[in-house]
């Protein structure tokens, strides 16, 4: 059986929310029809003509890319354009394009993060913080019996995660008390007699993004018709957020030979050094696509080269006055190890759910961009 596209999108923002987009982009649903039931997910970085045709050739009616291809409103449509072609023909199709841009840049498993893990980095930081979590804590009690069902429930929305552990909670035992009125249709007791029920008090924790999926989650599994629960802030520190990472290798390399392993991992045909070859380098900075905006970040975090995109003479100016190697690899290039985590993501949920749906990488075609030497 297939899933909705809404379900895919459900999964997709549970790896990376909305509410982590920055002002003024543009992520979500581009176009389509969400409740269509999806045959094939395709995943890359951009919606063009060559992956129309490869959604079609691989039976793919829902599209996922980190690129909006919709970035700006439209203010007309004319068929009779490359760019309005190909979105006529695709809603002709039937597909489904959903775009997630810098709410996939900062998330914790998302573009730079991909790409440190390529590269085996260690000790990880944020390079560039946007934004600390604010996480809640869930207080609701629960008649005994029912505390192991509704913690489930919890965990499997979101709730109790703590570092790599889940289903992270508190429970009290006590005495619940409640007099059913009239109209009222009890799961223990009469209307109009007091009860005092065993119950449990379950404490854990929601993180940002997650409270009504977490709640409803809570509602559909209790019990009682009305639950009774409490939220709280929390002053504790949150995960951070941001853009980029920074960290060490395994052991010191040349320069020289982190620039080849860079052209090799990223499968690219040439790649842009600053530096010299034999240097020896071990703290490393990493962003996926454009990394002008972060390189001060790196200087001021000690790294020893930063590995990036898109970066101009003026960039290379300032490294070199810092004293700071650079490797740039593309803008593309850099991010496309994230599109296998996505896919990773996706086919696990798919697959533990049951779903029939089937997850495709696109294929990683470099632009014909030629370099005359």
């Amino acid at each position: 059986m297939y899933v909705a596209g809404n379900n895919i999108i459900n999964i997709i923002e549970e790896f990376a929310p909305l509410s982590w987009v920055f002002p003024g982009d543009v992520c979500g649903l581009q176009w389509g029809d969400p409740d269509l039931p999806v045959q094939a997910v395709l995943l890359t970085l951009d919606f063009n003509e060559a992956v129309l045709y490869e959604a079609l050739a691989a039976g793919a009616n829902f599209v996922f890319t980190h690129h909006p291809f919709l970035y700006r409103p439209l203010s007309s449509l004319n068929l009779r354009e490359r760019r309005g072609a190909l979105l006529g023909r695709a809603l002709k199709e039937g597909i489904t394009l959903y775009s997630a841009h810098t709410n996939l840049d900062v998330a914790p498993s998302g573009v730079s993060q991909a790409l440190a893990a390529l590269f085996g980095l260690e000790k990880l930081a944020v390079l560039h913080p946007t934004e600390q979590d604010k996480p809640e804590k869930l207080v609701v009690f629960v008649p005994e019996g029912f505390e192991d069902k509704v913690l489930n429930a919890l965990a499997e929305a979101g709730a109790g995660w703590i570092g790599k552990y889940s289903h992270c909670a508190f429970q009290l035992r006590g005495t619940g008390t409640f007099l059913p009125r009239e109209g009222s249709n009890p799961f223990v007791g009469t209307p109009g007699v007091m009860e005092k029920v065993d119950e449990y008090r379950l404490e854990t924790i929601i993180p940002p993004g997650r409270r009504e999926a977490v709640l409803e989650a809570m509602r559909r599994v209790h019990p009682y018709e009305e639950v009774a629960y409490d939220l709280y802030p929390l002053s504790l520190p949150g995960q951070v957020r941001g853009l980029g990472r920074v960290g060490e290798l395994p052991a010191p390399v040349t320069l020289g030979e982190l620039a080849l392993r860079c052209r090799e991992l990223l499968q690219i045909s040439s790649i842009k050094m600053l530096g010299e070859a034999q240097k020896t380098v071990q703290r490393v900075a990493v962003l996926g696509g454009s990394g002008a905006a972060c390189l001060p970040a790196a200087i001021q975090k000690g790294a020893q080269v930063f590995i990036s995109g898109d970066l101009c003479y003026h960039d290379w100016q300032k490294a070199s006055d810092a004293g700071l190697a650079l490797l740039d690899a593309g803008h593309a290039a850099t991010e496309w190890p994230v599109i296998s985590v996505v896919a990773a993501f996706l086919k696990e949920r798919l697959k533990a759910e049951g779903w029939a749906t089937e997850v495709i990488i696109g294929r990683n075609e470099e632009m014909n961009i030629t370099v005359l030497e």
